[in-house]
């Protein structure tokens, strides 16, 4: 009798609760540890970030590490896919990793929202991409701003120098774009791998060429490298660089050598320079200040990456949640639909616009010109 009393006062319990609220599941894998740590470990830090509850909704984060391999990044979306069964999946860091794992976001039917620089995971568009949003700044973004700086300080002639990967593939052809209409002219064009521990023979290929400047096309600790050797040897033109280099890293490694140096990136890495017509700045400040709260220093960039993906789902979970259940196939594909009608998302990278065709959505609000003077950023107006 005392068992059926008390199993019957946890029911009314239970009803005036209401009903238990439905789970999304989320994976997330970033490159915490290995060569692309330096990006990785910001992302891996923001997941503690991303928001738990969602309208009616709860939401488990299960996070993976890489180790910035592209062969355990697949091993790591398929664990997702098959065991745990994600609703969606952030990541992976690198460009390298997360195309190589487009074949099973395709076959699976599952939402990637990929924090890369590469536009080769959601451009062109095709079946394997249409899962995939991307959520920074697509190349032609970043080449536009800085030819546009090239072409105002006369450069004629310039070289590139990038990394023998999607990302580095990427930035070139998109820099070979822009620079035909301004009339600027390619001169020197090489690659290096990310684990290269020297550049000197192309170094030496692109100073005996004499071009008036270079671009490094490579993320995090990778464009170092390149921009030094350059100076080392002598090389006197001015360095440009991509928002792949948009790290505390490249400040530290790079120290004096690489002052002077351009690049075009998002408007947080200046947040305090940056005026309040920037529309992304009051998002940028509440990441920055949420991540300070944690850890104790202030973020980069690339963990901004993955709050804006929080930002996306927390706008689609709901719209997605009116037709689906979380866990099946059939609210899997609501919330792709549904990020691919976000409208007016401000996040701390930009304002996403979503398309059918474009699924990163950011316009050139979402880059700003900047150099480094004395070790620091420098807003160039």
């Amino acid at each position: 009798m005392q068992t059926f009393k008390a199993f019957a006062v946890a029911a009314i319990l239970t009803a005036l609760a209401g009903p238990a609220m439905a789970q999304v599941k989320v994976g997330v894998i970033a490159s915490s540890t290995g060569p692309i740590s330096v990006v990785g470990l910001q992302q891996k830090n923001t997941v503690a970030l991303l928001p738990k509850k969602i309208g009616d909704f709860t939401v488990d984060y299960i996070y993976m590490d890489d180790n910035s391999d592209p062969t355990q990044a697949t091993k790591d979306v398929q664990k997702f896919l098959i065991e745990d069964k994600v609703d969606a999946i952030i990541g992976p860091s690198g460009s390298p990793n997360a195309m190589a794992v487009l074949p099973f976001i395709a076959d699976s039917k599952t939402v990637m929202l990929a924090p890369v620089g590469t536009t080769a995971v959601v451009l062109p568009m095709d079946d394997k991409k249409k899962w995939v949003f991307k959520t920074t700044q697509n190349d032609n973004l970043v080449m536009d701003a800085l030819v546009a700086h090239m072409k105002k300080n006369g450069v004629k002639t310039v070289a590139y120098i990038g990394t023998n990967d999607p990302l580095g593939a990427n930035f070139g052809k998109a820099f070979k774009a822009a620079i035909a209409p301004a009339g600027i002219k390619l001169i020197a064009d090489e690659t290096f791998s990310r684990a290269d521990t020297s550049v000197a023979g192309q170094s030496l290929k692109i100073i005996s060429a004499a071009p008036d400047a270079v671009l490094v096309g490579a993320a995090g600790a990778t464009t170092v490298l390149p921009e030094v050797t350059l100076v080392d040897q002598g090389y006197k033109g001015r360095v440009y660089q991509t928002h792949g280099a948009a790290t505390p890293e490249f400040l530290k490694l790079g120290g004096k050598k690489v002052d002077g140096t351009v690049l075009a990136a998002s408007p947080m890495l200046v947040q305090s320079q940056v005026g309040d017509d920037v529309p992304s700045k009051a998002s940028g400040q509440a990441y920055i200040d949420a991540y300070t709260k944690v850890y104790g220093v202030a973020p980069g960039t690339f963990g901004a990456n993955v709050w804006d993906a929080g930002l996306l789902l927390e706008r689609t979970i709901p719209i997605a949640g009116q037709k689906a259940k979380p866990g099946t196939p059939e609210f899997r594909a609501a919330l792709r639909d549904a990020l691919e009608n976000v409208k007016d998302l401000t996040g701390a990278q930009g304002v996403y616009n979503m398309t059918p065709a474009d699924h990163s959505g950011f316009d050139a609000r979402s880059i700003v010109t900047i150099t480094v003077k004395d070790g620091a950023w420098q807003l160039l107006k």
